[in-house]
């Protein structure tokens, strides 16, 4: 018996010490960035029992083994057989319905967690997400904009009605906690409460192509006055770009153009659109072309006509179905980065 109670001391003394040694190793509670959001708030404690659990379990095997490594070594000359064991129902039954009642604990700690995140307000904000490689788009449709930030008002609950334009992404905030797939073909709710005025960033969390790494979004998170004030002056600004190039520019971040082709030169999977319009464009083939309108509505709606040099053949931009006065509006917007 006095094994016994050594060993349950070393299990409860090696659990204490796990837990705390994961916890300044930044493995427990201290492993997570700032919670942003209503929702993180039983993530958070979920997670907090799961690693509690782990380092009894972890302890419950490793004290048992290292003082029955030390306590019941052979000696020096011993050569008698151990103490012959035909089994034990007791700890059978113990080692069988011990994890069964901690797997049904953590059930209704996950489905009570999964109840909390998807909890609806009924007066939630409605904003659609497209995603497509390699970029964010938002749109607003209580207001008629298009963003590509991701604007919300502190304590409101926001439903992003997401879709993907191609592959399969994945949208993730980690101060949110919330990781959602993006399938195409799709719409998937991905539903948020911030809690923390700040600046986030959305990153996509699933393999989606050579640019993967570079899909990021920005989030800004404010007071219900300074997103109203926000809301007003894209209104405004969308209002004022009424012209073919201010449509061509909203319509370059409707379409996520800006994920692959920069506007200042920066380097990108895409060929940058600054000073493209009327200069001569080297091509894969070792020919030459300028960059006449022609050859931006053609590059356009046929990526793969003329590859420019140095990037992928054929190419991984899609065809878009555009109208006449779209394309024309894009050149029109191109013809500006100078």
């Amino acid at each position: 018996m006095i094994h016994f109670v050594i060993v349950g001391l070393l299990v409860v003394v090696m659990t204490v010490l796990t837990y705390f040694g994961l916890d300044a190793a930044g493995l427990a509670d201290q492993m997570h960035p700032v919670a942003a959001s209503a929702q993180s708030a039983s993530i958070d404690q979920l997670w907090h029992w799961e690693v509690m659990v782990v380092s009894f379990l972890f302890s419950l095997i490793v004290a048992p083994i290292i003082y029955s490594l030390i306590v019941f070594r052979q000696k020096k000359g011993e050569m008698k057989d151990g103490e012959h064991m035909e089994g034990n129902t007791n700890l059978e039954i113990g080692w069988t319905v011990g994890p069964l009642i901690i797997v049904v604990v953590f059930a209704y700690l996950g489905a009570y967690s999964l109840g909390e995140v998807r909890r609806v307000d009924p007066e939630a904000l409605v904003i659609n997400v497209k995603a497509r490689q390699f970029t964010w788009t938002f749109e607003y449709p209580e207001y008629g904009i298009v963003s590509e930030e991701l604007h919300l008002p502190v304590d409101k609950q926001v439903v992003l009605k997401m879709e993907s334009a191609d592959v399969i992404h994945s949208f993730w905030v980690p101060e949110f906690r919330l990781k959602q797939d993006i399938v195409p073909g799709r719409v998937t709710e991905y539903r948020v409460t911030p809690t923390l005025e700040g600046n986030y960033k959305v990153r996509c969390t699933e393999l989606c192509g050579m640019s993967h790494y570079s899909m990021e979004g920005p989030i800004v998170v404010s007071s219900q006055a300074d997103y109203d004030a926000w809301i007003m002056e894209q209104q405004a600004l969308a209002a004022a770009a009424q012209t073919p190039e201010g449509q061509g520019k909203l319509l370059t971040v409707r379409n996520g153009c800006i994920g692959c082709h920069s506007v200042d030169g920066t380097p990108m999977t895409g060929p940058t659109w600054f000073n493209l319009a009327g200069s001569e464009v080297a091509l894969a083939d070792g020919t030459t072309v300028i960059a006449d309108d022609a050859f931006l509505a053609e590059s356009i709606l046929d990526p793969n006509a003329k590859i420019v040099a140095g990037f992928q053949s054929p190419s991984v931009m899609p065809p878009y179905a555009l109208t006449d006065e779209e394309i024309a509006n894009l050149i029109a917007y191109i013809k500006t980065l100078k």
